[in-house]
């Protein structure tokens, strides 16, 4: 069995999140793209969503950086 570190794993799942906020706005934008509207929602939705996670990612790695000192 392979050992995964709590900090890699937290990473490993913020990219698969993103990853799978790509899909699932892939998967919608046809019915987006016809209503500025909703494409615009999913654009912003999917674009905060992505950045959430790096943020909260971000924030594990400084406090991983901290706690070594």
């Amino acid at each position: 069995m392979v050992k995964v570190s709590p900090h890699a794993l937290k990473g490993i799942g913020y990219v698969v999140s993103t990853v799978s906020v790509i899909l699932l706005a892939v998967v919608s934008w046809k019915n987006a793209s016809q209503d500025p509207v909703l494409a615009a929602c999913l654009f912003g939705g999917a674009t905060t969503s992505i950045a959430g996670m790096c943020c909260r990612w971000t924030s594990y790695a400084i406090e991983k950086r901290q706690n070594k000192l």
